[in-house]
This record gives C-alpha cells, sequence and structure tokens, in this order.
C-alpha cells in the first residue's frame, strides 16, 4: 500500500466507516423492500385475475345448472298438462261451456300449482346431476385456462350440511352444525369460492363452493424466477458489501499497526543513537580515555547498540509483510539472562547520566526459553528505555526473573511516573498476539510502571 493510501485509511475515521455502513444497509434494507413488495403486487395481481375468471366459471356453471332445471321442469309440467287433458266428449263440453276468461284464470292457477310444484329450489338443489355439476366445472375452469386441483361441494341450508361434495352425494344426520371439528377438517367451509343457486328474492335453497388447495403455490410459482434471481443478486450484492466493509476495517487496522510501528521505530533509533552517542562522549572524556577497560567497555556498548539498530532495520524490511499476515518470527532456544544483562549494559549509562541506577535479581533457575530473540530483546530494551525515560530523577530500576508455570516472568519496577490503569488495560491493544506465548512478560507498578 502506498503512503497516500496508508494517510487516507488513517485519515478515515471510525464514524466515517460506520456512517457508510448504516447508509448501505439501509439502502440495502430499501431496495429489499421495494423488491418485496413489487414482487408483492404482481402476486396480488395475479390472483385477482384468477378469482375474475374463477368467479366467472362458477356463475356460468350455476347458469347452465338453471338452464337444466328449467328444461327438466319444462319437460315435467307438459307431461303432467297432458295428462290433465280432457279425454272424454262430456269433460270437453264443460270445458268449452266455461267462459273464456274463467278458462284463463283456471289455466293460470293449475300452470302456477306445476311450476311452483316442479321448480321448488330445494328440490331442485337436492335433484343436482353430479355427473353434469362434475363435467360443467372441469369445462367452464378449463375454458378459464385454469388447470389446478379443486374440491367442490353443493351446501344446503336446509339440511345445514353438504348435500354433495366432489363428485359424490353424502349422508348426513342430525346437525352437522353442532360438531365442533367439522369445520377444521373439511377444507369446504373455508372455501373462498361461493355462489348461490337457485335462489330468488324469497329462498335461497344454497350454495356451490369451490376450494383450490394449491392456489397459493400456483400464484407465487408465476414470480418464483424472479423471486430466486432477486434473492441471488442481494445476496451477491451482500457478500460483496461484506467483504467491502471488512477489507476497509482490516486496512485500517493495518494502517493504524503501520503508524505505530513508524513511531515506535523512531523511538526504537533515537534510544540506540543517544546511547551510541553518550558512550562516544565518554571514550573523548580525559579520564576514559586513557582507561583501557573502559574504553573497551565504551566500545561494546557503541557495537551493542550498532548491532540493535540493524536489528530494527530489519524490523522496518517487514513492513510490507504486516499487510499480508505473514510476518515469520525466527523461533529459537535464547537465554533470557543474558539478553538483561546485554540490555542493563546498554542502558546503564544513560541511568547513570541522572544519576541513578540499575539492578538485577535473576532468580530463575530455567532461563533459557524458546522464542525470538530480536522481539525479546527490543521488549527488555522498551522496558529499561521507558523506566528512565519517564524517571525525571536518579531512577532506581530493578529488573527479575522468577520461574512460573509454562515460562519466566520479567518483572521490571521503577520510580518512574506510573501508568493509569485504562493506559495499562489499552497497552497491546494494536499488537496483542506479537508476543511468543512462552515468554510471560508482567510490570510491578508498586514503585510505578513505565512500558
Amino acid at each position: 500500500m502506498s503512503y497516500l493510501g496508508l494517510n487516507i485509511f488513517v485519515a478515515m475515521s471510525k464514524k466515517a466507516i460506520w456512517s457508510i455502513i448504516i447508509i448501505m444497509t439501509l439502502s440495502l434494507i430499501g431496495v429489499g423492500v421495494i423488491q418485496y413488495f413489487w414482487i408483492k403486487r404482481a402476486v396480488n395481481l395475479d390472483e385477482k385475475n384468477f378469482n375474475d375468471k374463477v368467479t366467472i366459471a362458477i356463475n356460468n356453471v350455476k347458469k347452465r345448472l338453471m338452464t337444466d332445471a328449467e328444461a327438466a321442469a319444462e319437460k315435467n309440467y307438459y307431461q303432467e298438462k297432458s295428462i290433465l287433458e280432457p279425454k272424454t266428449i262430456i269433460e270437453k263440453i264443460i270445458r268449452d261451456d266455461l267462459t273464456s276468461k274463467s278458462r284463463e284464470l283456471n289455466q293460470r292457477i293449475k300452470d302456477m300449482e306445476y311450476r311452483s310444484k316442479i321448480l321448488d329450489p330445494d328440490q331442485l338443489l337436492e335433484n343436482i346431476d353430479i355427473k353434469m355439476l362434475d363435467k360443467y366445472l372441469k369445462d367452464e375452469l378449463v375454458s378459464k385456462d385454469i388447470d389446478l386441483d379443486y374440491e367442490y361441494g353443493i351446501y344446503s341450508n336446509r339440511e345445514k350440511a353438504y348435500i354433495i361434495e366432489n363428485g359424490n352425494y353424502t349422508a348426513t344426520i342430525g346437525d352437522t352444525t353442532k360438531s365442533s371439528n367439522v369445520a377444521a377438517m373439511n377444507p369446504l367451509y373455508k372455501a373462498e369460492y361461493k355462489i348461490s343457486l337457485y335462489d330468488d328474492e324469497i329462498v335461497n335453497p344454497g350454495h356451490l363452493n369451490l376450494f383450490f388447495p394449491g392456489k397459493s403455490r400456483f400464484l407465487w410459482s408465476n414470480v418464483i424466477g424472479i423471486l430466486v434471481s432477486s434473492i441471488l443478486f442481494t445476496g451477491l450484492i451482500l457478500i460483496c458489501f461484506s467483504y467491502t466493509i471488512y477489507v476497509i476495517f482490516h486496512q485500517k487496522k493495518v494502517s493504524e499497526m503501520k503508524t505505530d510501528f513508524i513511531n515506535n521505530m523512531t523511538h526504537e533509533f533515537k534510544t540506540p543513537i543517544a546511547t551510541i552517542s553518550l558512550a562516544s562522549d565518554s571514550i573523548l572524556s580525559p579520564s576514559i580515555i586513557d582507561n583501557k577497560d573502559k574504553v573497551i567497555r565504551f566500545i561494546n556498548i557503541i557495537k551493542q547498540e550498532n548491532k540493535r539498530m540493524l536489528s530494527q532495520v530489519e524490523k522496518v524490511l517487514q513492513m510490507a509483510q504486516i499487510e499480508k499476515e505473514n510476518v515469520e518470527l525466527k523461533f529459537g532456544p535464547i537465554n533470557l539472562h543474558e539478553i538483561i544483562q546485554d540490555a542493563v549494559i546498554n542502558a546503564e549509562l544513560k541511568v547513570q547520566a541522572k544519576g541513578g541506577a540499575i539492578s538485577t535479581q535473576l532468580s530463575s533457575q530455567k532461563p533459557v526459553i524458546t522464542g525470538d530473540a530480536i522481539h525479546i530483546s527490543s521488549i527488555i530494551n522498551n522496558l529499561l528505555d521507558n523506566a528512565e525515560k519517564y524517571t525525571p530523577e536518579k531512577p532506581e530500576i530493578l529488573i527479575s526473573t522468577k520461574d512460573v508455570k509454562n515460562g519466566v516472568e520479567i518483572s521490571v519496577q521503577d520510580n518512574g511516573i506510573g501508568m493509569s490503569k485504562d493506559a495499562i488495560k489499552n497497552i497491546l491493544k494494536n499488537f496483542i498476539g506479537c508476543i511468543p506465548a512462552t515468554c510471560m512478560m508482567s510490570r510491578d507498578s508498586d514503585l510505578g510502571s513505565a512500558t
């Protein structure tokens, strides 16, 4: 990542990122809701069209049943009328003697009696031809392009029960409405389509009920392709959005780590440079330059700090690997006491310059651990550097070790300004997990702590 990209991610605050997430989430929800309503509207339109077709179909069935009933009634009427025709000469003479008006009135009364008897609504309902009813339903539904399984029944208001169900006559005993389970068991009681048969202004003998068990499945099957495509593409957008958010947070975290890394490296370079400068000034001092042992000591310090600077340069070269998350620690056996003693020698010059002192209490019986020597050395040097840096006058530093379960505990005590509890909680927040598990580090704050 370029330096410009690094600055962009660092500059992007969490508030801005969360604002983008909220806006994108609301947008996705909005798109999903709109798609749902459009699909639902399409289903509702299909349902309305389906309902209209079914309504027309059952109305046509009603008309055809009524036509059949009237035709049968007319046939029966003329059959009975022929029976009542005068058969003897005497009957004919008597009929001819009646006035035309009386004859017309008498004939009208007889016609009404015949028709009321033959066209009795309840009788017509009970005498429906089930084969013709089944045929009419099939023909009308097919003519309206409705190819769905259905159930139908003829309900009698007088019997308070279905007298025909799905092409079969039913036997009813007593009042079936007294059974609380009838409506729950028979789907015809919740049929959506119903039309009265043989009804007039006074009488309503019963009605035809029609029920489609697979109606909802049929209506949704018309839009299933659109629905699946919508869910698929919305899911892809959601996955891409989630991945983008992950990348943003990941890059922001990496950017923050790089920024902290650069700041730490600045401190890491300043400390050995200051130590080298101090050692060089000490060698040039008239009281030291003639003392071969002290000169050798300061030269060793300079050499050690130079080696330390080289190790920091190697860390800088690892910056590109941080983003790839493939930084490899070079594990191996290291002696903690040797590293501590080297770090004490390096830090002693600065501590003594302030009039302070560093003491050690190396009590661990097993100081050899498995770890990365460069990182462990950096940890100890940082602790000692900060202990000196944040102690204004006469720093008193004690570094000790002791054996604990599964490792060695290193403790650094100082009489510096210390740290707040909140600062201690967040001290390794950005680099948690970077310290080898085999090396347990602790800081004793009795005398104040600096890390």
